[in-house]
């Protein structure tokens, strides 16, 4: 059965495969959130709703998106992401939205992740294991083009950094209609092919969540250095080869300790000539807290940490920071 106009929220990734199994439509609320002209507006929402200052902007604009949008179902990830979703899940159930948990068990248990598949299939009235698996073989080969921009961007240099980040977080819901995210990926694979390689000589990691700054990227190539990893990006593209959809999530990095997500960081520096890594995180977000471990097995690496959440535009202090940081790469990569 479908539901053309059902349309689940998201707070970050999940098996998506469930929600299109569904007939339903996924609607990433961060997405929706950070491209809106109202964006300001929806975290104003928040705020006069009550929440407090010392909460990021990610989580009062997934408020304001939510229930500006009327999404009227949503899936809160309980565990593996951010952890006032709880908080925020409660805040929107006594609006009249239902609330689906969904949580990634922490120690990668591969039963405890599928039970959460079947019980995530089960709320959303999925009937056959058959239709999620068919899903995930499709979604698959729209992720295979999302995974060749990539390669694009730090292979050929012919990507922007803020292009393989647009077109990689938006594999987290393939903007609702897979078949039209598929054409606007072979489109612009097109497009990007006939260019003349960029002239960059600074090659940037981009770890940690998506900034919600929305010219970091053409900040950075204004200083003559581009962002050719975008880590957790990246990791929603589900950039993996296995046909078990346990296993792929299981795979995904970002819900999971932070020592998975360094390994798959290494790999990524090593293979795509890293020059610096650039950490970011929310201001007052539990993440930064992961900065600790990030230092320590990045030492030798240049490496910088920055926060977000007091406005969507680089401030002037992270700009001189950024400047500084590519300007002694610049220095020792001759």
């Amino acid at each position: 059965m479908s539901f053309p106009d059902r349309k689940i929220g998201i707070t970050t990734t999940v098996p998506v495969e469930v929600i299109f199994a569904a007939g339903a439509v996924p609607v990433d609320l961060n997405n929706i959130f950070i491209t809106s002209p109202r964006r300001e507006e929806y975290v104003q929402k928040a705020e006069l709703a009550g929440f407090p200052r010392n909460v990021c902007r990610w989580i009062k604009g997934i408020y304001g998106a939510a229930l500006d949008n009327g999404i009227k179902e949503i899936i809160a990830v309980m565990q593996g992401d951010c952890s006032n979703t709880h908080a925020l899940a409660e805040t929107l159930q006594i609006e009249g939205v239902r609330i689906i948990p969904f949580s990634y068990p922490y120690d990668r248990n591969y039963d405890m992740l599928k039970r959460e598949i079947e019980h995530l299939a089960d709320a959303l009235g999925v009937v056959s294991w058959t239709d999620i698996v068919a899903w995930k073989r499709r979604l698959d080969e729209i992720r295979a083009l999302a995974h060749k921009i990539d390669e694009m961007t730090w292979r050929e240099n012919k990507v922007s950094g803020r292009e393989n980040h647009l077109y990689l977080v938006s594999t987290s819901d393939f903007e609702g209609d897979p078949n039209a995210f598929e054409k606007k990926l072979k489109n612009f694979i097109a497009e990007a092919s006939q260019r003349e390689p960029f002239p960059h000589k600074i090659r940037l990691a981009f770890v940690g969540v998506p900034p919600i700054f929305d010219d970091l990227y053409d900040v950075l190539e204004s200083y003559g250095a581009r962002v050719v990893f975008n880590e957790v990006q990246r990791q929603f593209s589900m950039p993996f080869d296995t046909e078990d959809i346990v296993e792929q999530y299981l795979l995904y990095t970002y819900p999971y300790p932070v020592f998975h997500r360094i390994e798959d960081i290494k790999q990524q520096v090593a293979l795509r000539g890293i020059h610096g890594i650039i950490h970011y995180a929310e201001t007052f977000c539990f993440r930064q807290i992961e900065d600790i471990i990030m230092r320590k097995n990045f030492e030798g690496m240049p490496y910088i940490m920055i926060e977000g959440g007091e406005s969507f535009k680089v401030d002037a202090r992270t700009r001189m920071r950024l400047q500084s940081f590519v300007e002694m790469l610049k220095m020792r990569v001759k």
